[in-house]
């Protein structure tokens, strides 16, 4: 393995095996969510006495973890999840990523962690990016997602925070998140279990809540649905978020309306994004407590027109269907709705250097 470093501090070790060239590029023209992944990974190390050391970028390959590794019996480990985009002269740029720089600090302060500056987050997408250029695709609605996370790496049974940590970021080239591409999907309302609750983890991005949101997602698609929608833990009346995405409502009046932060949803930077784009639009937003009440009521009178889900996965999705124990409404006549994908539109063009970018989110990597 040949070894030199770059500019941003982080050692470069490619491997020996890269992928063929022509296994690569049907990878691409065809790619599909988390599946194949590129043939290297950035890596930086922690521990107590020393802080943050060791940058690198090496090639992808299974961790070695001694059955006594504390995440894997305490779950301490937290992630984020962002793009890069392929533009038209063939650059290629991330979407806000010192937001998920930040988010990433506060997830980490939440499950005991150290923290990463943004020197060191966006240093190791930067340099995996340099490497693994050639991996990001170019067909419609693709990317290469990034992956980042930190988990506790000490081998040590006891309940306490680590004091040996390790940081990785992985790619993957991806297509749109879900497979019949944009079109609305259907939301089950799950009313018995909940994702989170006050005082927890809800507002950090890490494994626990995901997992916790597993089965009502099987519940979900036995009942003909894409994604859960959660209530809230405190009254279960309350729309939260889904699996993995925040919810807006647009209301037929043109008043829009979202969950209100309550420390129990994630942060989401879609949902951020969103929110300044329809503020530059003149349109009036609620941030607020939405109940289930309200939007069932509302999507059977017909004065909420359009839901939608969005999140770094899948943008800006639409909801056509919502569903749960005793209801199953058709929101408007069913399909996408104009609000949502022009929000999607301007999103994304901006996103693939379609659009100017006259806020500051884009991030060129190579």
């Amino acid at each position: 393995m040949s070894t030199t470093a770059d500019e941003a501090t982080f050692t470069i070790t490619r491997t020996t095996r890269p992928t063929p060239d022509a296994e690569r590029e049907a990878a691409l023209a065809a790619p599909k969510f988390g599946i194949r992944f590129t043939d290297h990974m950035a890596r930086i190390s922690w521990n107590v006495e020393e802080g943050w050391t060791n940058r690198r970028v090496e090639p992808y390959g299974p961790l070695q973890l001694d059955p006594a590794t504390a995440v894997l019996h305490y779950g301490q480990e937290i992630f984020e999840g962002l793009k890069a985009y392929r533009h038209e002269d063939g650059s290629v740029w991330s979407f806000r990523p010192e937001a998920n720089a930040d988010r990433l600090r506060r997830s980490a302060r939440r499950l005991a962690l150290p923290e990463l500056s943004d020197a060191d987050f966006l240093g190791a997408i930067e340099a995996l990016v340099r490497v693994d250029a050639a991996w990001v695709p170019t067909v419609e609605e693709s990317s290469l997602y990034l992956r980042p996370f930190m988990y506790a790496s000490e081998v040590f049974l006891g309940v306490r925070s680590a004091r040996e940590v390790e940081f990785l970021v992985i790619a993957s080239p991806v297509g749109p998140y879900f497979s019949g591409g944009v079109q609305p999907v259907s939301i089950w309302v799950t009313t018995e279990y909940h994702r989170a609750g006050p005082g927890g983890t809800g507002a950090a991005k890490c494994g626990g809540n995901y997992a916790a949101s597993l089965l009502p997602q099987q519940i979900a698609y036995d009942n003909g649905c894409e994604q859960v929608c959660f209530l809230d833990a405190r009254t279960g009346t309350y729309l939260e978020e889904l699996g993995g995405m925040n919810v807006f409502v647009v209301l037929a009046d043109g008043r829009i309306a979202t969950p209100e932060q309550s420390g129990t949803i994630l942060e989401g930077i879609t949902r951020s994004s969103v929110l300044t784009l329809l503020a530059e639009e003149g349109r009036e937003v609620e941030e607020r407590p939405i109940a289930l009440a309200e939007l069932r009521a509302g999507i059977e009178d017909g004065t909420i027109a359009e839901v939608f889900a969005c999140g770094t996965a899948a943008v800006l999705t639409p909801i056509g269907r919502l569903a749960g124990e005793g209801f199953d409404l058709t929101i408007g006549d069913g399909s996408a709705g104009a609000t949502t994908m022009a929000l999607r539109e301007r999103l994304t063009d901006i996103q693939y250097g379609r659009a100017e970018d006259t806020y500051g989110w884009m991030h060129r990597l190579v």
